[in-house]
């Protein structure tokens, strides 16, 4: 009887105070997949996403093969306020080449970008002051439509052509921008979708459109899953890419990842490996929770506080009325 206490009452806690700052007690990354989800890491942390991969490439129609390996590297840092965050995203590949009389290596950045996102919508903060039914788990934890309400964040950025670069266009600008608009979605404590819409490297000769969704499933609290589809279309080149892969939380800060990855065109056809960590430094960040109302807590508050007071003016009457008698 005692324990089923204890567990009522810590379940009350729980549920009576919340957490609306970006941070989490775990490392949210965007990793392994492509995607970058809604919220920031939150106000003074610095997370850092890498990997390597490898990649095989070949081009029917062109008669050209390309075998090579590459590294990635994502810098986040939460500024400002904890809706807000720097991103510097890069990727740099070397391979070796080969096609009818050529037969050569070639190395250089196909993605360096910097940029900042912003969260414009938090449906759990909106949605703060429904109050829990502290009687009932089942009630806390059903199937409600307000989970299809989804977090809503704006990322502007522009993109880096340095030096010469064997991925890029010889008529692309020094920098390019990019803009997207990024959806979060919470199904429960388990499912996660994440919906980027961009728009990239406009103003240049081959601007592009591509958009990706990606369904991510936690199964315990070590081992989470993810399915991801991605689609881009631009006048030079459109093509639609899977990935698959998973990643599993070493500790609170640390996270490793892999994924494979696959197109739908021959032309090239492409097939992608790749294997990472993140890894976030947050000593200098101070979590801050804000208390949902409790009315029937805060009005037995009032009540014990008025029946204080009563009691010590009853007290005090009676003790004056001893002292007037003769």
């Amino acid at each position: 009887m005692i324990k089923k206490k204890l567990l009522l009452v810590l379940g009350f806690l729980m549920i009576s105070t919340t957490q609306y700052a970006q941070y989490t007690d775990i490392i949210n990354s965007n990793r392994p997949g492509e995607s970058m989800s809604a919220f920031s890491v939150g106000k003074t942390v610095i997370q850092a996403e890498g990997g390597l991969y490898g990649i095989q490439e070949k081009h029917d129609l062109a008669r050209y093969e390309a075998n090579g390996f590459g590294t990635e590297l994502d810098v986040r840092y939460g500024a400002f306020f904890d809706q807000f965050e720097f991103i510097l995203n890069t990727q740099y590949q070397y391979d070796w080449y080969t096609a009818p009389l050529v037969s050569d290596t070639r190395g250089g950045f196909k993605q360096f970008t910097l940029g900042a996102k912003y969260l414009v919508y938090d449906p759990f903060v909106q949605l703060k002051d429904e109050k829990p039914n502290v009687y009932s788990w089942k009630a806390n934890h059903r199937f409600s439509w307000k989970q299809f309400i989804p977090a809503v964040a704006v990322y502007g950025g522009f993109n880096l052509n340095l030096g010469t670069n064997p991925f890029t266009f010889d008529s692309d600008p020094t920098i390019s921008p990019k803009l997207m608009v990024i959806t979060q979605h919470h199904f429960g404590s388990k499912w996660v979708w994440v919906n980027n819409i961009i728009a990239d490297k406009y103003m240049t000769d081959y601007p592009t459109l591509g958009w990706i969704s990606t369904m991510t499933r936690g199964f315990n609290m070590r081992w989470s899953g993810f399915l991801e589809v991605q689609g881009y279309k631009s006048d030079w080149y459109a093509d639609s890419v899977f990935r698959l892969g998973a990643a599993y939380l070493v500790r609170e800060n640390i996270q490793l990842d892999a994924s494979l990855a696959k197109n739908i065109k021959d032309t090239p056809a492409i097939l992608y490996g790749s294997f990472g960590m993140s890894w976030r430094f947050d000593s200098n960040y101070e979590t801050n929770y804000r208390r949902i109302k409790n009315d029937k807590k805060d009005d037995k508050k009032k009540k014990d506080k008025k029946s204080k007071r009563d009691k010590g003016k009853k007290r005090k009457d009676e003790v004056e009325l001893e002292n007037t008698k003769p």
